[in-house]
């Protein structure tokens, strides 16, 4: 398929303007495709040509002003818009269209649970042209009326008020001037809670499997968007831009949410069926917050081009998890809310930012805000860690040092000046700039236009009665940081008592001033994490760190603490064995969810599984069961069931022997609890599946227990997960072999087939991979692709063939662009655990 290059879209742009879509979808023409008829009012400003963009299954007719225009003439998803003359013009287009099963376009979705049919359409960046006939570029706003004929008991939602008026017909509201990717439709039997905010329609919607669950949590979840909704009114003059607000909980999304206009979609894995801890409550409530803020920064002002997706993103990341800090409305009890119950910005520290310091590392690091975003394709691969955290991270540090009043006044502005139009970088800084006297220009350059991560390492020097801090910086960006003092209390030896905090710049402008006092048991540079930055702690920090860090008071200094010592160990500067004794060291005493979940997840995930040689496994394996046991017994007691859940989780994912977990499974229940519900109880499968311990009769017998979309799921992962030759080669022909999979599937599956245990095993398909992936993401598309290169690589052959295998790939066989991209990523951390083990 052709993609849309920069210049194609600024020409066009120039020409034409586009004023109206009138479109009527019929999703009852069958289970494969659907009928897509659209009138396009547009202006040309001069004669010339141009070409509209769709990719039908079939191309019934074409009319331009009244005249009938060859279907023929359509070549790769363009249709050629010959000999315009300089005036208004309507361009109809009548069409059958395919559903997707990738999560492009208008997926369909039979739910296993009860038969139910739903469709919903992802139209992002270049994907409106498999629903609906567009000249389809972010900056060729237009109003859009929509009908759409459903099955009679069916709701169909979309961007505005929808209205059924008969027959299966429904009307939906027009929408302000939005761009073609913003347009959203979602139909079928959902269940739905409606009510009503500041004289708004909001509304809550699930396929009715999952009604229950959503019922369970619709309080919550409407608390979390009024709170959030009010919030943002008081930030923002500019009112909310739309005339209703529903939130619909789809299956088999490829995002985590998309901000459609007043609809927004999310997975509906956010519609918990199975136990959570408060911080995943908490996350997907920034999710709602971070979708809410799109509504102003994406929806109301819309960027020009995908260069400026950061635009979008980066700030939508910072509001939703500063906005989320902000609301705490109190239950009847006094205390906050179960998704409000600690400092968003640790989560953000532990299972954000990592994930743009990685992006940041890698040989496709770019830019918060790249200049050379050439098309599409291009512009798909930089929706990753770096516009999203690390964008984030930019903005938080700007209003550490513009200070909130004027980054309020400034976006403020920008909504004034571009409401319902497109926007860049150059008029965002202007915004801000006029509203400052700082030199908001030169802080963009250093930190929006370069790439890579700065690194400020702290030295101290003390002499009796005074110490001295001198953070050196390795990097070209400006810094303001707080950096945090601590001592050691005397009365235990191990906790520690903040002395004092002070903000610096670094570099600063003088000579760092000694302070007052002893040498400080422990310094943190970045202690409130303001900015973004890998730190080295100095030699006595350090030390002090490895073995008190449980002694530290403040959740989010241990998360800059924490983080530290993993950037050590990936940068071979921290041994990975020494990591691990930190946390069998510190983590039974940790009282922070967050903390636990993505300390965990980087020593079973990372270090257990790459950065320790084969042979070391087995022993940081013990010592993750070790410490989760020891946090077991900790929380006998009752009072930390987030603790002790995710303790259970990996306790369960580390076993290296069945007996325990397949006793828990027996009984239906961990000895204390939890009672293990659908999530736990195909976790344990999947391990003692991996463990040889269950077979394909186990796996049938739990998939009818749990006959759900999940539990389809789970049952994939562990018939992948099984050490028998013949599951391998079923699983992988359902993989490469194959187009029958959804992208859920086919990850389900991906995550199930390799195994550090499997090995030898698996071994013969490590060569095969490289070429089959090839094959599999140039015929099925990018979701495919991303899915290939994400979870079906074999990261766990950590070693030289493995790496010369895909680095030959990369330069001879010409993987598609999402792929390239994946690839790419996972061979530069493939080679990074290499270097780690010969460390």
């Amino acid at each position: 398929m052709s993609v849309l290059t920069r210049d194609e879209a600024q020409n066009r742009a120039q020409l034409i303007d586009v004023h109206r879509y009138t479109i009527a979808l019929d999703l009852t023409a069958g289970d494969e495709t659907f009928d897509s008829r659209t009138l396009i009012r547009f202006g040309a400003r001069a004669d010339a040509d141009t070409f509209v963009e769709i990719k039908p299954a079939e191309l019934r007719s074409v009319t331009l002003d009244g005249q009938p225009l060859d279907p023929a003439l359509l070549d790769d998803g363009r249709l050629p818009l010959k000999n315009l003359t300089a005036g208004e013009h309507e361009l109809l287009v009548d069409a059958r269209m395919r559903y997707s099963r990738t999560g492009e376009g208008m997926h369909r979705f039979t739910d296993p649970t009860d038969g139910e049919t739903y469709v919903y359409t992802q139209l992002f960046l270049d994907d409106v042209q498999r629903v609906f006939a567009a000249f389809d570029q972010p900056d060729l706003k237009a109003v859009f009326e929509l009908t759409v004929t459903a099955p009679d008991h069916w709701t169909v939602l979309a961007n505005g008020v929808t209205e059924h008026t008969g027959g299966g017909v429904w009307k939906a509201a027009p929408t302000p001037p939005v761009s073609t990717y913003l347009v959203a439709v979602a139909a079928g039997p959902w269940h739905s809670v409606r009510t009503e905010h500041r004289g708004l329609p909001f509304g809550l919607h699930c396929r009715r499997s999952l009604a229950p669950h959503l019922e369970a949590d619709a309080e919550e979840l409407l608390e979390i968007t009024r709170a959030c909704f009010d919030r943002y009114h008081e930030k923002f003059e500019e009112p909310y831009p739309f005339d209703s607000y529903d939130q619909a909980f789809v299956p088999e999304f490829n995002a985590g949410a998309m901000e459609n206009p007043g609809l927004v979609t999310f997975r509906d894995e956010f519609v918990y069926r199975s136990a959570v801890t408060d911080t995943e409550r908490q996350r997907r409530a920034m999710v709602v917050a971070h979708e809410m803020a799109h509504m102003w920064f994406g929806d109301l002002v819309t960027l020009r081009w995908w260069d400026d997706i950061w635009l979008n993103e980066s700030f939508a990341e910072y509001m939703g998890y500063q906005t989320l800090n902000e609301v705490t409305p109190a239950s009847p009890g006094g205390q906050p809310p179960r998704w409000r119950g600690a400092d968003t910005w640790t989560d953000f520290g532990v299972s954000r930012k990592t994930w743009g310091y990685d992006a940041d590392q890698r040989p496709s690091t770019h830019p918060v805000a790249p200049e050379h975003v050439e098309d599409t394709a291009s512009a798909l691969l930089n929706f990753d860690g770096i516009s999203y955290a690390k964008g984030a991270s930019a903005l938080r540090q700007l209003v550490a040092w513009l200070g909130e009043k004027d980054f309020l006044a400034g976006i403020n502005t920008h909504f004034e000046r571009y409401r319902f139009g497109n926007a860049g970088l150059a008029e965002f800084i202007g915004s801000l700039a006029s509203a400052t006297e700082r030199d908001v220009h030169a802080w963009a350059d250093a930190w929006l236009r370069t790439s890579g991560v700065d690194t400020l390492t702290a030295s101290v020097d003390a002499v009796p009665g005074r110490w001295t801090l001198t953070l050196d910086r390795e990097g070209g960006r400006p810094h303001r940081v707080t950096v945090g003092v601590y001592d050691r209390d005397l009365s235990d030896g191990r906790t520690l008592t903040l002395r004092e905090r002070y903000e610096t710049d670094v570099p600063g402008t003088a000579a760092p001033e000694p302070r007052p006092g002893t040498r400080p048991a422990l310094v943190v540079p970045n202690d409130l994490d303001l900015t973004y930055a890998k730190i080295r702690l100095d030699d006595t920090s350090l030390e002090t760190a490895l073995r008190g860090l449980s002694g530290v008071p403040d959740a989010l200094t241990r998360a800059v603490v924490w983080n530290s010592l993993r950037d050590m160990v990936r940068d071979g500067d921290l041994a990975p064995s020494a990591y691990l004794a930190t946390a069998a060291a510190h983590l039974p005493e940790e009282t922070d969810v967050a903390l636990v979940q993505g300390v965990l997840a980087f020593a079973s995930g990372e270090v257990a599984d790459h950065y320790l040689a084969p042979d070391r496994r087995p022993a940081a394996l013990a010592t993750l069961t070790d410490l989760c046991r020891d946090l077991i017994r900790r929380t006998e007691d009752g009072d930390h069931p987030g603790l002790r859940l995710v303790a259970v989780r990996h306790c369960i994912d580390a076993a290296a022997r069945p007996e325990t977990i397949a006793a828990w499974l027996a009984d239906g229940t961990v000895p204390g609890g939890p009672e293990l519900d659908p999530e736990l109880r195909w976790r344990i499968l999947a391990r003692l599946a991996v463990l040889g311990a269950a077979d394909e009769s186990a796996v049938a017998e739990e998939l009818r227990r749990d006959p759900s979309a999940a539990g389809q799921e789970g049952a994939a992962r562990c018939r992948a997960a099984l050490p028998d030759p013949d599951a391998k080669a079923r699983a992988w022909d359902a993989m490469f072999g194959s187009d029958d999979l959804s992208a859920y599937l086919f990850t389900a599956t991906a995550q199930g087939f390799w195994q550090p245990e499997q090995a030898e095993l698996v071994r013969p398909y490590v060569a095969r991979y490289f070429k089959d992936a090839v094959a599999v993401a140039a015929r099925r598309g990018p979701a495919i692709a991303t899915a290939a290169g994400r979870w079906a690589f074999p990261a766990h052959a950590v070693d030289a063939e493995t790496l010369k295998l895909g680095e030959k790939t990369l330069r001879k066989a010409d993987p598609v662009p999402a792929l390239r991209r994946q690839f790419t990523d996972r061979l530069d951390d493939l080679a990074r655990a290499l270097r780690v083990q010969e460390a």
